[in-house]
């Protein structure tokens, strides 16, 4: 079997947690932060011959020297674009096979992974989704006949669950997933892309209940606390926030001139 190949979107601005780095660097309460034990979760799922590509924007040079023996795809439009776009770059650098990817602010159980694996290794596209909480502001889901995704957006009306952030799209369907990600709008999340590929396509696609394990997508400080709950200081000590830099260099680095995507890492072999 082909490593894994694994997309982390990480490029957003994170405005609703309101911290000034990127929220994948938020730190857990185990010193970890959310971007660490996402990596943690696949290494030890699918071994270090994973293919770990981190779509970057947001200050993208602080993510980058702090995971720097993994793979980056640049989304320079990140301040005016969503996870569609960010998805986009990646699949279209991603090798021959399915990938499964990830909203950068997920905190979730390692499990959930050695649930998913027999479908990767069966090439089928899914979603993994909690059926035991429906939120108003969160990706809902409903299935078809066959069990299947049928809609899967934010503005679904009697939801059979909630989409948690984790997902697979198949060899044999990602072309397809492809080409409707890049027809949806910039503001557009990527399950509008999985929803008109249904739609148009008849994708199939298993929603996969992980609902008896963790899963939290940190948007807000509630959120935060969730995972920390999970993941909690270790002998009692709370980890430090990295220090923050100035304004002034911050602004230096939000000017810099910006390139088109590209896939990209610090180690010297690649």
């Amino acid at each position: 079997m082909s490593p894994a190949q694994v997309v982390i979107l990480a490029a957003g601005l994170g405005t609703r947690l309101g911290r000034p780095l990127p929220k994948p660097l938020t730190l857990l309460g185990d010193g970890r932060t959310i971007m660490q034990q996402q990596h943690d979760n696949v290494r030890a799922a699918f071994g270090d011959s994973a293919r770990i590509v981190n779509v970057v924007g947001f200050k993208m040079d602080l993510v980058m020297e702090r995971f720097p023996d993994v793979l980056y795809a640049y989304n320079q439009d990140y301040d005016r674009t969503n996870t569609s776009k960010s998805l986009l770059k990646a699949l279209r650098l991603s090798l021959d096979g399915g990938v499964l990817w990830f909203n950068g602010d997920v905190v979730f159980d390692a499990g959930i992974l050695d649930r998913v694996k027999p479908l990767m290794g069966e090439d089928q596209s899914f979603v993994c989704v909690n059926t035991a909480a429906v939120g108003d502001e969160e990706v809902k889901y409903t299935v078809d006949g066959d069990g299947f995704v049928r809609e899967l957006s934010k503005t679904v009306v009697g939801g059979a669950g909630e989409a948690v952030g984790i997902n697979f799209v198949s060899a044999r369907d990602k072309h397809v997933l492809i080409q409707q990600l890049d027809d949806c709008d910039d503001g557009d999340y990527f399950e509008r892309g999985i929803e008109t590929a249904i739609a148009e396509h008849r994708l199939r696609v298993r929603p996969v209940d992980i609902s008896d394990l963790f899963a939290v997508e940190v948007d807000f400080e509630a959120d935060l606390a969730k995972a920390n709950a999970r993941h909690p200081a270790v002998n009692g000590r709370q980890p430090e926030e990295p220090a923050r830099r100035s304004p002034d260099e911050d602004r230096i680095r939000s000017t810099a001139p910006r390139s088109g995507a590209a896939l990209r890492s610090t180690r010297a072999d690649r």
